[in-house]
């Protein structure tokens, strides 16, 4: 099932209904959908919300305290990238309904319950999608009014007595000692919320407790909807957990068990490489030493060395260089010249050949294949003697570190390239080696192999452009004072 080719969703129009049904940008996610759908649009709204979680996630794993404005503001600037627009939309919580607001909401409701299905299998993916959905949900609530807010409390009946005035004046010392914030007490309208729908601040002793329940201000309600909120998708989970087996559709079935394993970003084939000719038979091995990401790098080497390749190491290795844009002349010329130098010509073609034929699109079902993610080469297992995998995952911490030294990684960097490779962020160990073997920061965070090589190289390209275009300017700089001397 390809879910990589994103369609022209037509915006439905918006019906008086639509509204009722949706009525607020926020939402508790209480009601299932029971409108029928399109597969393609189950799809496509599954992956358009998946790529705004891992957006959320990407921002914080990069170094942003969670919540801050740089969080903030990487959230809106990748979405906008990835061209998620809708997202940015809904994440302005703006209290004026527009034009294609409702559409959108739509589009989040139904969303989230897709991902509740896809998620809801293992306690794992269970705590990923709950802290995920937790901080979309608090980011939206940050950026909306108090009076919207209200809104959205009378339509899922959050109501919470008002502490008397009687009250206030009986523990004005307790509240005033035990509240955080600046307030003025008089002027504050504070409300009675049971202590366990508050645990945060009672953590962290920023309410006043009374017979068991905490007088929280009005500044501070957003805490209770968070803990409501994760209390009632927290038991959704576990629910849906119990239900998951009744689905009988192997489409959907086969779709939501491995959405989670899905690359959200760009396919990579030949025919929609932009560097389509630029790596051949007589700068691959350059191109490897400079470009390629580690992964790729030591399938080459190990390519080169021992002209034989195990076939989870081809294939990887095939679909990678062909997403490069290598032509298919040269792919089967590099697997002749590097297999012919252990067996003979015969042998090679009734053994090997096919399968780059195959790759290509050339036998078999004529389906070109296109190269393998970082998501897909890290869920992959490797076998003793095999050369495949993601190094960040599948090396023990000293073959990677000694390999780091070996291409001349500095202490600092092998560091922080080995504690995101403990901490289980592999493609942020990637991301952290292109940094400190290149000198900068990729250009986006890495998820892709030929993504890697395609950031590598226009660095390069570009470097040479503006090296070029400086050494222009001093060519002209200098005829121009020899045209003056000569004056």
């Amino acid at each position: 099932m390809d879910t990589s080719r994103y369609r022209r969703k037509q915006v439905k129009p918006e019906y008086e209904s639509d509204t009722v049904v949706y009525p607020h940008n926020l939402s508790m996610y209480t009601t299932p959908p029971s409108q029928t759908i399109q597969l393609s649009e189950f799809e496509d709204m599954a992956i358009d919300r998946l790529r705004l979680l891992r957006i959320i996630e990407y921002a914080s794993i990069i170094g942003n305290k969670v919540f801050s404005p740089e969080w903030k503001n990487c959230i809106m600037q990748e979405l906008k990238k990835q061209n998620l627009n809708k997202y940015v939309r809904m994440l302005k919580c703006d209290s004026h309904v527009k034009p294609g607001d409702i559409q959108i909401r739509r589009e989040d409701h139904i969303s989230h319950h897709i991902l509740r299905l896809a998620y809801c299998r293992t306690e794992e993916l269970r705590r990923w999608f709950l802290n995920k959905e937790l901080e979309l949900f608090k980011l939206k609530l940050m950026n909306t009014s108090d009076e919207s807010i209200n809104e959205f409390m009378k339509i899922y009946n959050l109501e919470y007595t008002p502490v008397t005035e009687e009250e206030k004046q009986n523990f004005r010392d307790e509240i005033s000692c035990s509240t955080s914030g600046h307030f003025v007490l008089d002027a504050t309208t504070f409300y009675k919320v049971h202590f366990l729908q508050v645990l945060p601040l009672l953590q962290q002793y920023k309410v006043f407790i009374r017979n068991g329940f905490a007088f929280v201000p009005n500044y501070e309600i957003s805490t209770c909807i968070i803990s409501t909120y994760r209390s009632s998708l927290n038991e959704s989970l576990a629910t849906a957990s119990k239900r998951i087996s009744n689905l009988n559709d192997a489409r959907i079935t086969y779709f939501l068990q491995n959405i989670h394993q899905a690359y959200t970003g760009k396919m990579y084939d030949q025919s929609n490489s932009k560097n389509q000719g630029k790596v051949n038979l007589a700068n691959i091995n350059q191109c490897a030493r400079d470009h390629f990401p580690l992964c790729m790098r030591n399938i080459h080497d190990a390519f080169r060395t021992l002209h034989h390749l195990k076939f989870h190491s081809r294939l990887q290795y095939m679909l990678f260089i062909k997403g490069l844009g290598m032509i298919y002349d040269d792919v089967m010329e590099l697997w002749r010249e590097e297999f012919t130098k252990k067996i003979d010509q015969d042998k090679f073609e009734k053994q090997y050949a096919y399968s780059i034929k195959h790759a290509f699109g050339k036998v078999g079902k004529m389906q070109s294949y296109s190269a393998y993610s970082c998501a897909k080469i890290i869920s992959g297992n490797v076998g003793p003697g095999e050369t495949h995998g993601c190094p960040y995952k599948h090396w023990d911490v000293t073959s990677l570190k000694t390999k780091l030294e070996e291409l001349g990684i500095s202490g600092t960097g092998i560091n922080e390239i080995l504690e995101a490779k403990q901490g289980g962020h592999y493609q942020i160990a990637c991301g952290k080696f292109y940094q400190h073997f290149h000198g900068q920061d990729s250009l986006n965070p890495v998820n892709h192999p030929n993504q890697y090589f395609e950031d590598s190289y226009e660095l390069k390209y570009k470097g040479a452009t503006i090296d070029k275009m400086n050494e222009s300017k001093m060519d002209v700089t200098m005829t121009q004072s020899t045209q003056y001397s000569q004056i």
